[in-house]
């Protein structure tokens, strides 16, 4: 019995030696995949999503500066630049109101004013909205319109110019007179930059009838692309016998104007001494 059990083994074994090898195997004995470089992946391609998030733009935290207003006497430096120093000369009592109200009534009467056709930019006409007069030896000439020159000048001018010429130590030669004749009357912004006035202009200014105000603002770097918004206002009520003297670069780095008015306003006459050259 035992002997026949051993054959029976031995015939297993003999026959599981030739037995087909089996189809499972191991994970560890299968090959491993080359590691190829990264533009091998199959994304690659593909384009990428891309999440575009909208950023608010930054805002301008510049703050407009307040308008600051002169209406006591004294010497004003309202700004330094390279072109120089901005200086305003203010004496509201130049002339007692007694005196000034008597040249007013001279000066109302007796210039000849008229009124006349300016030119914008735009190549425009429009009538000035105010009345002028013009005295000097020399024309002037401005926003495509001139004065001729009138060296024969009023009694009353002549006597201002020789007080101004005697407070100043300036020799002017020549003067425009506004007569705003109405609140509804103004000159618009404009700088008394032109050639004929020279470099540094000291303009003088004289004021008699009613208050007006005169309001100037800084010209802006050319960055701002004409922008005044964040620039420098001034504003100077001129009064009834006052000078006002722009001195420096006010010409060069300041702008100037006379508003309209939407309230009632007499007449106001206002006089501007300068130094007038041959163009």
């Amino acid at each position: 019995m035992s002997s026949s059990n051993s054959a029976k083994k031995r015939r297993a074994r003999v026959q599981g030696g030739w037995a087909a090898p089996s189809n499972v195997r191991s994970d560890r004995d299968k090959p491993k995949a080359p590691i190829g470089p990264a533009w091998l992946g199959k994304n690659v391609d593909q384009p990428v999503e891309r999440k575009f998030v909208y950023e608010k733009p930054e805002e301008d935290n510049r703050v407009i500066p307040p308008e600051k207003t002169i209406s006591k006497p004294g010497v004003y430096d309202i700004s330094t630049e390279p072109s120089g120093v901005s200086r305003l000369r203010y004496f509201p009592v130049f002339i007692d109101p007694e005196e000034a109200s008597a040249i007013y009534d001279t000066l109302y009467h007796e210039l000849p004013w008229r009124q006349r056709t300016d030119v914008k930019k735009t190549g425009e006409s429009f009538l000035q909205p105010r009345l002028t007069a013009w005295y000097g030896d020399v024309p002037y000439s401005y926003s495509g319109l001139t004065h001729d020159s009138c060296p024969q000048w009023h009694p009353t001018l002549l006597m201002l110019k020789d007080r101004l010429e005697e407070v100043t130590g300036i020799h002017f030669n020549s003067m425009l007179a506004n007569l705003y004749r109405d609140g509804h009357d103004s000159v618009a912004w404009h700088s008394d930059d032109e050639l004929c006035l020279g470099p540094e202009p000291t303009i003088a200014s004289l004021s008699f009838g009613d208050t007006r105000n005169f309001e100037l603002r800084k010209k802006p770097p050319p960055e701002e692309h004409g922008d005044f918004t964040y620039m420098e206002h001034i504003k100077v009520p001129l009064i009834h016998g006052s000078l006002l003297l722009m001195e420096g670069a006010s010409q060069a780095d300041w702008q100037h104007r006379i508003p309209r008015e939407y309230h009632d306003k007499e007449p106001r006459i206002n006089l501007t001494f300068r130094i007038t050259y041959p163009e």
